[in-house]
């Protein structure tokens, strides 16, 4: 007994130093982050609030060509006087962390829009696109495909949690598929974009409520749901998980 509580012991003391050198590793300058914690319904949530003039990004992989993967590595990768402000996982994504759907970073087609319905919540048509560009703007992805916009980071996801003001017409108010889910809502101007994660395991029915009723938003997306983590240095805040595919994220300069 007196093993198996020093191997706990010894457990929690690693996991809580890597923490802290996680978070001294994505620490820069001190400035008012852009995310706060909020409740909704007795369910925590924390929101990250960008403008269209914010310096957003997507990533994917580092100038070698190997994936980024982790906010670390990420934090490494950023040049001299820039620091992140938050980031999180940006869409689904492949075994290989490859996206599955539509993936433009910094102008350059990374891969292709998928149309059709499939499997999963990825397959959940209507699905959709976050484009950023000159404004932000949450576009159904048969849409964006007819017409695509000018984005300069674009991430296909889905089901959409909001279209036009309605809830995705197969999410259900009882339902007891729960799960942390994390996504992204763009104001009517197109000036704002709020990137939400849960705190607690949700619905979509909860979670797509959260952006229509809550955050004004009349066009949201899901990101995804059980990898979703957040990593917001003024809040104090690195989850912990596997390597990702697809980050999306805010930075700032000095």
């Amino acid at each position: 007994m007196k093993r198996c509580s020093a191997i706990l012991r010894a457990m929690t003391m690693t996991k809580t130093i890597w923490i802290k050198a996680a978070l001294l590793l994505l620490a820069g300058p001190v400035w008012a982050g852009p995310c706060r914690d909020l409740t909704f319904e007795d369910t925590s949530f924390t929101v990250c609030e960008v403008r269209a003039v914010d310096d957003l990004r997507l990533w994917l992989k580092d100038a070698t060509g190997a994936l980024i993967g982790t906010p670390e590595r990420l934090v490494a990768s950023l040049a001299p006087g820039e620091h992140l402000a938050f980031a999180m996982n940006a869409g689904m994504y492949h075994a290989d962390r490859a996206p599955v759907g539509l993936f433009v970073e910094n102008g350059t087609q990374v891969h292709d829009i998928v149309t059709s319905e499939g499997p999963g919540n990825f397959g959940m048509l209507p699905n959709g696109v976050f484009c950023a560009g000159r404004d932000f703007a949450v576009i159904e992805s048969r849409s964006y495909a007819a017409a695509p916009p000018d984005c300069r980071f674009a991430t296909q996801s889905g089901p959409m949690l909001v279209i036009d003001g309605a809830l995705h017409p197969r999410f259900l108010p009882d339902s007891d598929s729960l799960n942390i889910r994390n996504g992204v809502g763009v104001a009517p101007d197109g000036q704002t974009a709020f990137f939400a994660i849960s705190n607690a395991p949700v619905s979509f029915h909860h979670f797509a409520r959260l952006f229509r009723d809550v955050l004004g938003t009349p066009n949201a997306l899901f990101l995804d749901g059980s990898i979703s983590r957040l990593v917001a240095p003024d809040l104090g805040r690195a989850d912990l998980g596997v390597p990702m595919g697809p980050i999306i994220g805010v930075v700032t300069h000095d």
